[in-house]
């Protein structure tokens, strides 16, 4: 069986994947709405909020657009907090739906700056909204959302967060934090397969949706509000997707927020020495390395494609590369989800073989 490493889709568990080959019942009948309801009330404890909470039918990118369009109109001012090609994806969508979007680059590899945001924020007050990713994949580097947060709040700022692939695995408490538009998605760190994004909304994000002027349809906040008070979705969910989630939310809350979180830390710290032993620098700032995702920078004549390649035919085992301009000079193991140390065990000791067969002179 094929070894998925990559940042998503990851590995699902035996039974929410049983749980998919039931048979499609009816999206507006009874069984679904309690289905519904459930997992609600269960994403609810995971983003640690009493808040509303969404589940929408697309990738987590589908869910970023929500953001965008549901707060925000045409020429409002919007501060994107960039440390990835994931950044400024979410940079993009505000730009194509008329946002004017102040960029606040970093270099890739870095997280934020938190000065450098509250600096931003005084040199221009019109600043309606930050976008802001919890933790970036195609970096391996996880933001310092908690003192990002802070600082926007301080200036009174709508704060969207990109949290796909931290939801679930890195601490994110969403009420604490005051994130006011919070979107992840089901392939990352919850165990299903792709098909869903969930969304958190605060009270202020509510406010916002009231003035907004971005043309929105099938991501209408206020549409998935009134029908999960009849137990449905707007338009016809994943369903097959929604029985995996519901069973794979059952163990994740069955394990404990903490103890997934903790289980997380161990298995980030146990890749990031696993890179290094093998003699390969890290390519994210450690002090801020992601839980979920571990980015090792190519070196000493490695070529990162044909070490993937043998991987992948030799072993069964799939890593992901770099992206964009990381191509060819990053190579990433994901682990969040349905992983232990002994899946990182097993990856690092398939590379100790193959780098030197793909040019790593140590």
């Amino acid at each position: 069986m094929e070894h998925l490493r990559i940042p998503g889709p990851t590995p699902c568990p035996s039974e929410a994947l049983q749980a998919m080959a039931r048979q499609m019942i009816n999206h507006r009948g009874g069984e679904f709405g309690q289905i519904l309801n459930k997992v609600t009330a269960n994403l609810k404890q995971l983003f640690q909020t009493k808040g509303d909470v969404f589940l929408l039918t697309s990738s987590g990118t589908g869910g970023l657009e929500a953001a965008i369009v549901n707060t925000l109109s045409p020429g409002d001012k919007v501060l994107s907090v960039s440390i990835g090609v994931f950044g400024e994806r979410f940079a993009t969508i505000a730009q194509e739906f008329g946002a004017e979007v102040i960029p606040l680059s970093f270099e890739w590899g870095q997280a934020a700056d938190v000065d450098a945001v509250r600096q931003a924020l005084k040199a221009e007050p019109k600043i309606k909204a930050v976008l802001v990713t919890h933790n970036e994949t195609s970096t391996g580097v996880t933001n310092d959302l908690a003192s990002i947060s802070s600082i926007v709040k301080e200036f009174d700022k709508l704060l969207l967060v990109d949290a796909i692939s931290s939801l679930g695995s890195i601490n994110l408490p969403v009420d604490d934090w005051h994130c006011d538009v919070t979107v992840t998605g089901s392939q990352k760190g919850w165990m299903a397969p792709p098909g869903l994004a969930m969304v958190s909304v605060s009270q202020e994000a509510w406010q916002a949706h009231a003035k907004a002027k971005m043309p929105r349809f099938y991501w209408d906040f206020a549409q998935a509000k009134s029908y999960l008070e009849k137990g449905q979705t707007p338009w016809t969910p994943a369903i097959s997707t929604v029985f995996a989630l519901s069973v794979s939310l059952e163990m994740m809350l069955k394990e404990g927020l903490p103890n997934i979180i903790a289980r997380h830390a161990r298995v980030g710290k146990a890749a990031r020495a696993g890179v290094k032993s093998l003699g390969l620098p890290l390519f994210a700032d450690e002090n801020y390395a992601s839980n979920t995702v571990t980015a090792a920078a190519s070196s000493n004549g490695l070529d990162t494609k044909k070490m993937l390649k043998i991987l992948r035919e030799e072993y069964q085992i799939v890593l992901g590369g770099g992206q964009q301009r990381l191509d060819g000079k990053i190579f990433r193991i994901g682990h969040l989800g349905w992983v232990t140390e002994g899946d990182i065990e097993t990856v690092i000791s398939a590379l100790n073989i193959v780098l030197p067969q793909a040019g790593f002179r140590s």
